[in-house]
């Protein structure tokens, strides 16, 4: 039986911060090709973790056919500067977000953070990256998430049986990660180090907004969905975060002036 600490490890991981690379959009596959198999379509409401000082707010929508998923998630009020925000749809829990009776303390500080969570919304079925690998290998995978303090991401991309049937059977969570508890515009050790890496800030990989997908009749986003063009992901200003977790390449962080500096290889599967 593994132990918790592995099991958050599997669920996500964030290896550093640094302080001013933008990070270049890509374009997300093309739509597939007509199915007979019949499209439904999941709603989820993306409400803040308010335990952790979140004020934001989103939607996430998934169309699926089969194991095909068309998946749009629009979100403001987020941590700001240019730090990615992982995003997972999450699944094999209770279906539900964290309640704010649930926060525990952190480094003196009421919050939760992801091993708090994972009961409610349970562990990674999909990463929302931008490009390449979407598993849970790429759970933090560097340069490979939206980042800023709004999001507008669309991408088509073929899910787990398990996903499918976590959706069908309404346990998958939309998840986004990273906040600023203290509202001083970087990741820092507010809460501490995170649970998942002893050299990293709580911040970083903690919960920020969450919602469970339910099916909805709508067969768009309201008020026109994500503006996303061409199909790629946009992104916000500011500080990027880079990430790897599971098969991603390892990454060093060391704390540097005006926030942290990385070293790290390039990640798998980019």
């Amino acid at each position: 039986m593994r132990s918790t600490s592995a099991r958050v490890a599997t669920a996500i991981g964030v290896a550093a911060v640094p302080l001013a690379f933008p990070v270049a959009a890509s374009a997300a596959p093309a739509a597939p090709a007509d199915t007979d198999v019949p499209w439904t379509t999941y709603q989820a409401t993306l409400d803040p973790v308010t335990a952790n000082h979140v004020t934001g707010s989103g939607t996430a929508m998934i169309q699926l056919s089969g194991n095909t998923a068309k998946i749009t998630v629009t979100a403001k009020g987020l941590a700001g500067g240019a730090a990615p925000h992982a995003m997972h749809i999450h699944v094999d829990g209770n279906g539900v977000c964290p309640k704010p009776s649930e926060a525990k303390d952190h480094n003196g500080h009421s919050s939760t953070n992801v091993a708090d969570a994972m009961k409610d919304y349970g562990m990674i079925g999909t990463s929302l990256t931008t490009k390449g690998d979407s598993t849970p290998k790429s759970a933090l995978a560097v340069d490979r998430f939206p980042a800023g303090s709004s999001v507008n991401y669309s991408r088509t991309l073929e899910v787990s049986d398990d996903v499918a049937a976590n959706l069908k059977s309404g346990k998958a969570v939309l998840v986004v990660h990273g906040i600023d508890y203290n509202g001083n515009g970087k990741y820092d050790n507010v809460l501490g180090p995170s649970e998942l890496d002893k050299s990293l800030p709580a911040e970083a990989t903690d919960p920020a907004l969450c919602g469970p997908f339910a099916v909805s009749q709508m067969t768009s986003m309201p008020g026109g969905g994500a503006d996303t063009g061409d199909g790629s992901t946009q992104y916000g200003n500011g500080v990027q975060t880079g990430m790897v977790a599971g098969g991603s390449a390892a990454a060093v962080i060391g704390l540097g002036i005006g926030g942290y500096a990385l070293r790290r290889r390039n990640a798998a599967n980019r």
